[in-house]
């Protein structure tokens, strides 16, 4: 199985659990959601998160200050190891990184904007940015580990690097199964100690 086709076999039942969520109306303030799949040495993350969240409104960004904190926002969530900070003994590095502002309520689901980095030459693509609605952030990471087994946590900067986060609801699939957490401003640290 190639590195995409298991990436995509691995985040599946999340991203149906995140969808149907979503779908149920679950648009709260102050909470976002990480899926998390690990196989192997190979880590995938994807982040949801409210505008509200990330920049502070949803609204249609139209002055240049608002245009330029979705930038700043789009680049600050493209840094996967800034965010979320793993054990410097998993010898973790960002094999793709993507980043961008989705709005739930155009038709147009392909109008958003993104930041695509891949690890070797740092490669750029920028949209238009969404219009107005329930925006949203989405992100996706890959990530290779040189020893998984070292993952006995994550250090959430996530809630320093943006002020009104709230609580992340975390799933996460392994080897061992399907886990679920809720990790919050008070207390920023999973504890995965013997869940990999």
């Amino acid at each position: 199985m190639n590195k995409t086709a298991l990436v995509i076999a691995l985040m599946v039942p999340s991203s149906l659990l995140g969808q149907e969520t979503r779908e149920l109306g679950a648009h709260e303030h102050g909470h976002s959601a990480l899926n998390i799949a690990i196989e192997g040495t190979q880590v995938a993350m994807e982040l949801e998160a409210t505008g509200v969240d990330i920049v502070g409104f949803e609204y249609e960004a139209e002055t240049a200050e608002d245009l330029a904190k979705l930038d700043a926002a789009i680049a600050k969530l493209s840094k996967p190891l800034a965010l979320f900070v793993l054990p410097d003994a998993a010898g973790c590095t960002v094999v793709s990184s993507n980043a961008g502002l989705i709005d739930e309520h155009h038709d147009d689901a392909e109008k958003h904007a993104e930041h695509e980095h891949e690890a070797e030459g740092e490669d750029h693509a920028h949209d238009d940015h969404a219009g107005a609605g329930h925006t949203e952030f989405h992100a996706e990471y890959l990530l290779d580990c040189a020893d998984p087994s070292a993952l006995d946590g994550i250090d959430f900067v996530f809630f320093d690097v943006f002020p009104n986060a709230q609580e992340v609801e975390v799933q996460m699939i392994s080897g061992k199964g399907s886990q679920g957490f809720e990790v919050e401003r008070a207390a920023p640290v999973l504890d995965l100690s013997g869940l990999i």
